[in-house]
């Protein structure tokens, strides 16, 4: 016997459907705004993360922050790397996992896509009431806590 969503439970399935076309969207546009810069969205995704930490991270502290796989934030940051926007430095807590840190050059990147992510978006946003993207943000940021408590 099939069951039935309550109302909640339909109108989640849209969000979460809608979730899913939004990032395909999104990683879209992350791969247009970062490959002028000849990086895609998921190498981009993991210098902001360096960037906006408040210190140096570790590979694994990347990976539980942006919900991704420690092997795929490795075989990034190893990338990123290669191409020097990022350098891995002693980690005195643990010695077998070194932090990541930006180069200058990293440091240069990052601000060159923060300026274009602050373009993007100011255009997508615009004629969005501040008060509905609130509530978005907030519906969302509940949804990852649930997930994440399972």
């Amino acid at each position: 016997m099939a069951k039935i969503r309550t109302v909640a439970g339909e109108l989640g399935t849209d969000v979460v459907l809608s979730v899913f076309r939004a990032n395909g969207l999104l990683v879209e546009a992350g791969d247009r705004i970062s490959g002028a810069q000849g990086l895609t969205a998921a190498r981009w995704q993991v210098l902001g993360a360096v960037a906006l930490a408040e210190r140096p991270p570790t590979v694994p502290q990347i990976a539980r922050r942006m919900g991704l796989t420690r092997q795929s934030v490795h075989a990034t940051v190893k990338r990123l790397a290669e191409d020097g926007l990022v350098e891995l430095t002693e980690n005195d807590d643990h010695r077998r996992s070194p932090r990541v840190r930006l180069t200058r050059d990293g440091v240069e990147t990052y601000r060159s896509l923060d300026r274009a992510q602050t373009r993007w978006v100011n255009e997508l946003t615009r004629g969005i009431r501040p008060a509905d993207l609130r509530v978005a943000k907030d519906v969302l940021a509940e949804l990852e806590r649930r997930l994440e408590g399972r």
